[in-house]
């Protein structure tokens, strides 16, 4: 392993680990970092328009290598810089730059902090930022600071006070900070926002979301150039809890309204053993791997249950570390039916086809109550060439197309910095309870009470 990652590597363990253990040692079931300033209200920000929208994009690997090739095909974007720390991902996005025949962006590779000169320029209007998730809220607070939007990958911060700073710098500066949640742009969760507007589901009172997927392989990657698990199987070393909320969170949260008519109040949270890792270790790693032997303090499965102000009910699971087929869960039940997905199954009282029966033909569903915003950036992407509007069954390109229509359009985002703050603050907020064997634990208000007199999020086209 290069001297340069070894060092990342154990400073993120370093961090890890003293985090979780500040964490366990204050026992408290309370919002421990309360809001140090009240800002101007960025709810339903309007930023002036932009005819063409200046992309600067820090993090070129797994994430923001497929976020570039889509920008380049979006009207009305200009990519104008791109940083990334590892030079082979630098040269491969310029690359694919000039193959596309799009002018050379500006690039910066000279160490951690080059970002910074990124943010600086002129020529940049909003930046993405898909890097690992302790360096989110830094380049985010930096970009807003120099003026510019933030688009962070997910989850937005990975503690309280980080989610606290995003929302108190948005404030600040007036800038959109959005977490950029694509799994809010399916197919499937677009038509359920748009149902549950409908009210086809009735009063709506429970939903369940979760992350469970099969990431056992990025044990492996020990050295840069070897992806996400270089940085991210660390994460389970000095933290016990939901590492990853906001998959199967997000859209549940938008169909049940929280921060514009509900809000989370509270949670408690279990995690089981941690064994997955560790088996999987023994049976696929050589005898000389530094992960063999490694002891992991974060469960393997992480079941969290959130209780909003209105009293309803949403469970949260997480687990990458074990083998299961891959789920979301993506589960809104109501006083009038019910939508379980993976797979995808629904129940409509007076409509299904048979009483008590699930209907699992959602073609019917589909002709009806296909979201607008799908059917309209689903034509536009097939008009792309071959590849170009790829990504997770097409929910990336629509949620790229999404951001940039509003830009352009000085139009309010889907998603916004309380979103961010609080779909991410389930994470370190199951860790206390975790830490306090299951303890209550109160969710910040990051609106400040805005949630009670902000609309729904509506059925855009």
């Amino acid at each position: 392993m290069p001297q340069s990652t070894r060092r990342d590597f154990l400073k993120t363990v370093t961090t890890a680990s003293a985090a979780a253990l500040a964490l366990s040692a204050t026992g408290c079931a309370t919002d421990s970092v309360p809001p140090r300033t009240k800002g101007k209200s960025v709810v339903g920000l309007r930023a002036p328009k932009l005819d063409t929208v200046r992309f600067g994009i820090i993090g070129l690997g797994e994430r923001g290598g497929p976020t570039l090739r889509q920008m380049l095909v979006l009207e009305g974007v200009r990519v104008t810089a791109l940083c990334d720390n590892y030079r082979p991902a630098l040269y491969a996005g310029l690359a694919v730059v000039e193959k596309a025949g799009a002018p050379r962006p500006a690039d910066f590779g000279n160490g951690d902090e080059d970002f910074r000169r990124l943010v600086a320029r002129d020529d940049v209007d909003a930046v993405m930022i898909c890097t690992p998730w302790r360096w989110h809220v830094p380049m985010a607070v930096a970009a807003m600071r120099a003026g510019k939007h933030a688009f962070i990958e997910v989850p937005a911060a990975v503690t309280l006070e980080d989610c606290w700073q995003l929302v108190e710098v948005a404030e600040e500066t007036q800038r959109h900070c959005m977490m950029m949640e694509n799994c809010c742009y399916g197919r499937d969760e677009l038509m359920l926002l748009r149902m549950c507007r409908e009210g086809l589901f009735g009063e709506l009172l429970h939903g369940e979301g979760a992350y469970l997927h099969d990431l056992r392989a990025q044990m492996k990657g020990i050295s840069a150039g070897q992806g996400e698990g270089l940085w991210r199987i660390p994460e389970h070393l000095g933290r016990d809890g939901n590492l990853y909320p906001t998959h199967g969170l997000g859209p549940v949260a938008q169909y049940l309204s929280i921060n514009r008519g509900d809000r989370f109040d509270r949670l408690v949270s279990f995690s089981s053993p941690a064994a997955g890792l560790v088996d999987y270790a023994a049976k696929n790693l050589p005898a000389d791997h530094p992960r063999r032997g490694m002891k992991f303090a974060c469960g393997d499965l992480n079941t969290s249950i959130v209780k909003t102000a209105r009293g309803r009910t949403i469970l949260v699971q997480h687990d990458t570390s074990n083998a299961t087929p891959y789920s979301r869960l993506n589960t809104i039940r109501g006083t009038r039916g019910n939508f379980v997905g993976y797979p995808s199954r629904i129940y409509l009282e007076g409509r299904s086809a048979k009483p008590d029966q699930w209907d699992t033909d959602l073609a019917s569903y589909y002709a009806e109550f296909d979201h607008p915003l799908w059917k309209k950036v689903a034509d536009a992407a097939a008009k792309l060439p071959p590849g170009s509007a790829g990504g997770h069954g097409g929910m990336d390109f629509v949620m790229r197309w999404r951001i940039v229509q509003c830009l352009r359009e000085g139009l309010p985002l889907d998603q916004d910095v309380y979103d961010a703050a609080a779909w991410s603050a389930v994470g370190p907020l199951s860790e206390q309870s975790v830490a306090q064997g299951g303890a209550p634990i109160v969710v910040p208000d990051f609106t400040r009470g805005a949630w009670e007199t902000t609309a729904p999020l509506g059925v855009v086209s």
